[in-house]
């Protein structure tokens, strides 16, 4: 079995990156086949052997050559694995198209076969599943999540960008804004981020492109839904991160779920110096205030204390805002007028933004 895979992995590399000098009908290797998926050519070969996703035809018995067929069908698994589907069924529904389609059409390595469409959203997936495996075929330790998740995963970790957006774009229509939050994108940043630190800095660039396309989603919602119903005399909801604190995925979350449901929201950042917090403070005078904290070097409980009792308003009718410490960076710190919202949900619901 290693003497068999080291021949292949030598092959895959000795074409570099073009199809090799036997013209186009040869097909392409698969390290260049795996190059351009986004895929291992272990991945590969694995799905040769459990599956049958393999060339049909080996010139001669060394070399695997990948037809166009081939290779559509190979996109089709790789479709529908980012979708959610579990590989062997993702591998039976490849099979099947491919020996429904039209042979020897022309793939376009980059993008799917023609005539595929990523679905609106993945409806064919049941609503909650909870699989005994605790590792996707990704190799994310991802545990008892949403199906959603794996597809999600798998998808980061090709760097396929588009079927990252699509996941995430239909995760957002099927369960709301903070519900896909929540079961969806941070098991998944979670999974990708306990990877890289327990992989000597191997996936920063999948946690990089999947972290931008989570903030990309949670800003088309927010630019799509901002200004809708507000109303210019309810004092805005204040978001920000501590001083020293880069972290802004939550807080961009709950400034979606916020305009989603028109609720003003005011939304500073990340590292906010404590004056420009203080200065933004007493020129809104907020309803509310919420100080996202990732990490203990960051919680500056002094300074949450100080928001909490400052009053702001005209002279008889002072009031003062909700302070909220969100982040586990707050650990279990708290005090007088500081609330300590456990999730997205919960923060929503303190805030007093309804679901709508």
């Amino acid at each position: 079995m290693e003497l068999s895979a080291r021949a292949d992995d030598a092959d895959t590399e000795s074409d570099a990156d073009t199809e090799g000098g036997e013209g186009a009908d040869a097909g392409v290797t698969t390290g260049f086949l795996a190059r351009k998926l986004g895929v291992s050519p272990t991945t590969l070969r694995s799905w040769d052997r459990r599956y049958g996703l393999g060339p049909a035809v080996r010139p001669d018995g060394r070399h695997r050559r990948w037809s166009p067929d081939d290779v559509a069908m190979v996109q089709e698994m790789c479709r529908l694995t980012a979708v959610g589907l579990p590989p062997a069924e993702a591998a039976r529904t490849a099979k099947e198209t491919a020996r429904g389609g039209t042979p020897g059409s022309p793939v376009a390595l980059a993008r799917p076969p023609a005539g595929v469409r990523f679905p609106e959203r993945p409806s064919a997936t049941p609503p909650r599943e909870r699989p005994k495996a605790s590792r996707s075929p990704s190799g994310l330790p991802l545990g008892d999540v949403r199906q959603e998740c794996r597809g999600l995963a798998r998808a980061a970790v090709r760097l396929d960008a588009s079927a990252i957006q699509e996941q995430l774009t239909a995760a957002v229509r099927a369960h709301g804004l903070a519900k896909a939050w929540e079961e969806v994108m941070v098991p998944t940043l979670r999974a990708v981020g306990r990877k890289w630190e327990s992989s000597g800095d191997r996936y920063v660039e999948v946690e990089h492109l999947l972290s931008w396309h989570v903030s990309a989603t949670l800003r088309h919602v927010y630019v799509a839904a901002a200004g809708h119903g507000r109303d210019d005399a309810t004092s805005p909801v204040l978001l920000a991160c501590l001083p020293g604190e880069p972290h802004t995925l939550p807080l961009e979350a709950l400034n979606a779920a916020l305009a989603e449901r028109g609720i003003p929201v005011l939304m500073l950042g990340g590292a906010v110096p404590p004056e420009a917090l203080m200065t933004a403070f007493h020129r809104v005078g907020p309803s509310a205030v919420v100080l996202w904290s990732q990490s203990s070097g960051t919680a500056n409980l002094p300074l949450a204390r100080h928001i909490a009792a400052t009053r702001w308003g005209v002279r008889g009718a002072r009031t003062q805002s909700q302070v909220l410490l969100s982040g586990p960076g707050w650990g279990r710190q708290s005090g007088p007028g500081l609330l300590r919202p456990r999730h997205l949900a919960d923060a929503l619901r303190l805030i007093g933004a309804p679901e709508h």
